[in-house]
């Protein structure tokens, strides 16, 4: 036994469709990956490659209520397909990238837009407007064994009942496989690792008692409270 100087943080997890828990090792999110919600962020979505950005694992919140973060005004949403993956690799090959996946979820990225903005305008790394406690909502991780690969589908935000977000997976302008096979030429990709691939249109702000869920076509979806 590893002679630990103080006692070894939780294994952060996610729950499994069917039982068991997904144990997540790190968190990697695609920036600005639908072509609509790029041009609402500013951005020209044809002259541009993925990139990412990660939360921390302990980020992730698979209970019903979330804390609204200190340290802002403009609390965001951004409702988000994500990967699970089972075996890890470099330099993945397009045509074998989905060999790698255990499963999917929807999640919701949260983000504490003034502080990227501000970020963004002084030139300085954004990692506290993404990578904060409890920025990471998930739901229940569905094998691809039971579901396959979604290319399609839809993919949907309600706040009290409202819907804010209403995209399409096959508008991602880089489709799953793409994205792990990009993002496995930059890192090494393991076991436990999550991929959230980024957000249709219509982000918007989220205020104290809001009541969020999302929905994925052919995965599922979940429900949360911001408090």
């Amino acid at each position: 036994m590893a002679d630990f100087v103080i006692e070894p943080p939780p294994v952060s997890t996610v729950p499994v469709a069917g039982g068991g828990l997904f144990p997540v090792r790190r968190v990697f999110c695609v920036g600005r990956n639908y072509a609509v919600h790029a041009r609402e962020m500013g951005a020209d979505p044809d002259r541009e490659p993925p990139f990412f950005f990660t939360k921390p694992a302990d980020a992730l919140v698979t209970q019903a209520m979330v804390a609204f973060p200190p340290a802002t005004r403009s609390l965001h949403h951004e409702v988000e397909l994500v990967i699970a993956i089972s075996h890890g690799g470099a330099a993945i090959p397009v045509a074998s990238a989905l060999d790698h996946v255990y499963g999917y979820a929807a999640g919701v990225d949260l983000t504490r837009r003034d502080m990227q903005d501000e970020a963004k305008s002084l030139r300085r790394p954004w990692d506290m407007s993404k990578g904060f406690d409890e920025s990471a909502p998930i739901g229940t991780i569905t094998p691809a064994a039971r579901i396959g690969h979604p290319a399609s589908g839809r993919i949907s935000l309600t706040i009290n009942g409202k819907l804010r977000q209403d995209g399409n997976l096959a508008d991602m302008i880089w489709p799953v496989p793409d994205i792990i096979a990009f993002l496995s030429n930059l890192v090494i990709l393991k076991p436990g690792d999550l991929i959230f691939t980024g957000t249709p249109e219509g982000v918007g702000a989220v205020e104290r008692g809001d009541s969020l869920a999302a929905d994925i076509e052919g995965i599922g979806g979940f429900a949360f409270r911001v408090e």
